[in-house]
């Protein structure tokens, strides 16, 4: 996102998603007109770069934040696979409380968000984000944050939508997806027939290829992590990361990571990816699921651009109510 620090907005993981994703796409699109290709397509590096999907190795050292970079052939081979950690978080996943809501009312989460200007230069800045996004999608996203530096700076409740895929500097009226995932199946089978009859939205530009992109294999974990911005059931969510443990390709970062809010983690790197990376942070004892951290790779060097961690999830009446 290209805007100065007091003027980035705290959905602008969502919105950069929204951009990058529809542009890779539109671009893969063309090609498939004149070639269809078979087997997997990739995913564009920054589709995981949500306001509410997480994560980051980073140190905070006298208000100053210190990037650590990744180095994956010095560390030691991890001691469980990536399917395990899945696993692993779907049982910690049951034991959550379960959270109701009704369609009218908000999914509240407050979100530790460190990114910088550039994907590979300038300053990092983190940012606490409020987001209130709408239970049943029937109502705009709202918004507020403020440097994690100045707790007195928070900007005023703001309206929250999605770039226009074909114009960027055009809204969407459409309303963002549900953010409560209730009566979702709770047995992975079913759970992931239902992620393939039902993918995310993406809002692809004009001209670019649906049915290639919507009928990809891939599709169906692309949904799934897409509701890890919002709420799902515990179950639910246990039946989610029973499905992204098939997933093939991802791997686990050897060694300890810490995210953005300074908590030790587990990290898994999902495939598919295109110019950098992205990892899912899970809590090393609990499995909790924490967030997620975006890198970049630039002449064969690869350093960290934004992270997320999520801090607090609640069902709330209205935009600026706190639980």
């Amino acid at each position: 996102m290209t805007m100065n620090e007091t003027e980035r907005s705290p959905q602008g993981f969502e919105e950069q998603l929204l951009r990058d994703l529809t542009a890779h796409v539109a671009h893969r699109g063309e090609a498939a007109s004149e070639a269809r290709p078979t087997g997997r397509r990739t995913r564009f590096l920054s589709g995981w770069r949500l306001a509410g999907a997480f994560g980051l190795a980073v140190t905070l050292t006298a208000g100053a934040l210190v990037v650590q970079t990744i180095k994956l052939g010095d560390q030691p081979p991890p001691t469980a696979s990536a399917s395990e950690i899945f696993h692993l978080a779907a049982d910690a996943a049951r034991q959550q409380p379960e959270l109701t809501a009704r369609p009218d009312q908000y999914v509240f989460t407050e979100i530790l968000a460190t990114t910088r200007e550039l994907p590979d230069s300038g300053p990092y800045l983190t940012i606490r984000n409020q987001l209130w996004q709408s239970a049943g999608g029937v109502a705009y996203t709202q918004g507020r944050y403020r440097p994690e530096a100045d707790p007195n700076g928070w900007s005023g409740l703001r309206e929250l939508r999605m770039n226009d895929a074909g114009d960027p500097e055009k809204k969407l009226d459409a309303f963002q997806p549900p953010a409560y995932h209730g009566g979702l199946p709770t047995d992975p089978d079913a759970l992931l027939r239902y992620l393939r009859k039902h993918p995310v939205d993406l809002h692809l530009p004009e001209g670019a290829d649906e049915e290639a992109v919507y009928g990809d294999e891939s599709m169906a974990y692309t949904t799934a992590r897409s509701m890890l911005r919002g709420y799902v059931p515990p179950r639910a969510l246990a039946a989610l990361y029973e499905v992204l443990a098939r997933e093939p390709g991802a791997v686990v970062i050897s060694g300890d990571v810490v995210d953005a809010a300074g908590r030790h983690g587990v990290a898994i790197r999902m495939p598919g990816v295109i110019g950098g990376n992205v990892d899912l942070i899970f809590d090393r004892d609990s499995h909790v699921y924490l967030g997620t951290r975006n890198s970049v790779i630039r002449g064969g060097k690869e350093s960290l651009e934004s992270a997320a961690a999520l801090l607090r999830i609640a069902i709330v009446d209205r935009p600026g109510q706190l639980p």
